[in-house]
């Protein structure tokens, strides 16, 4: 480049999550976003969502499995100086295409502050959107769980969904089924069933706030019956959750403190102050039965944890 050329203006990606794809779920960021485009790069079905949103803007279409293709096609609009927007139903960040994106990035060479900036839009995941409209099955502990195996071997997968299962999270189950990928819904049904009861409610939810929206409430015992795809997300319970007047909810622990809501506290126990059995509680109740000559192994059956974590609090 020589003094006469034109400076090219430093390119920008911006990924972008949209939330459900009714445009009310949308941030006023997300709309800005794509608004500042000059490049927008999705799945065919997101784009579609947003189409008019999309008017004047290079608009480039890619199939489902060509997600690193979305991310080579913003990295070389943004070297030419373009804003690239990826966008994404749900958060961009959560299985999605921000990840991916990041990869490919480092792998060119590309570092922060190297002049193509990269912004990550978040936006309401599926997890949250369908939540919201059966109820509140996440006012506590929970996680999620990709069923697709297409790059994680199953064993991760059943592995996690074990774990979960028995450590009582409320499980979200992402990429549930597909047309090819059936058999993974039943083997996470199998898995759970080990650890929580045949009628723990379960939502499965399709097309959260969009045209063929569809709810399903329905126990562990017959989730796998449901009808089940890749645009459905699948809520499950754990051990406290309950439905009642066809709401899913799963209660936040006041039980454990108080005798009713709003009510006095338990004995033993303070308002703002941790449980009896809150951290400093348990390891004084451990020494306790330690003392008393119970062996590490039966205190750890009785709270069903590991022995380590017996040894750490007595430190044998």
């Amino acid at each position: 480049m020589n003094a006469t050329d034109p400076i090219q203006k430093a390119g920008k990606i911006i990924l972008v999550g949209f939330g459900p794809g009714a445009h009310e779920q949308m941030s006023l960021r997300a709309r800005a976003a794509i608004a500042e485009a000059d490049v927008v790069i999705g799945y065919a079905t997101y784009i579609r969502l947003v189409k008019d949103l999309l008017e004047g803007k290079l608009v480039i279409r890619k199939g489902m499995t060509e997600e690193l293709d979305r991310c080579n096609e913003a990295w070389e609009h943004a070297r030419q100086g373009k804003v690239a927007a990826v966008i994404s139903s749900g958060d961009i960040g959560v299985y999605g295409m921000a990840g991916p994106t990041y990869e490919v990035l480092l792998q060119a060479g590309w570092r922060p502050g190297s002049g193509i900036e990269v912004e990550v839009v978040p936006g309401a995941t599926a997890l949250s959107a369908c939540a919201a409209l059966v109820g509140a099955p996440l006012t506590h502990d929970f996680c999620s769980i990709s069923l697709s195996d297409l790059l994680t071997p199953w064993p991760v997968i059943a592995r996690r969904l074990n774990a979960a299962a028995h450590a009582d999270f409320v499980v979200a189950l992402y990429n549930p089924k597909s047309g090819r990928r059936t058999g993974q819904i039943v083997e996470a049904q199998r898995i759970l069933l080990r650890h929580r009861a045949p009628a723990t409610p379960v939502a499965v939810v399709k097309s959260a706030y969009r045209k063929k929206q569809a709810i399903q409430l329905t126990t562990l015992a017959q989730m796998a019956e449901c009808e089940i795809g890749m645009l459905t997300t699948v809520l499950i319970g754990n051990s406290s959750t309950f439905v009642q007047e066809g709401l899913m909810i799963t209660p936040r622990g006041y039980a454990n403190k108080y005798d009713r809501l709003g009510g006095e506290t338990l004995a033993g126990e303070r308002a703002g102050r941790s449980l009896s059995l809150g951290l400093e509680g348990w390891q004084t109740d451990v020494r306790e039965r330690l003392a008393l000559g119970q062996s590490r192994d039966e205190i750890a059956r009785f709270f069903d944890l590991p022995v380590a974590e017996i040894d750490a609090v007595g430190g044998g």
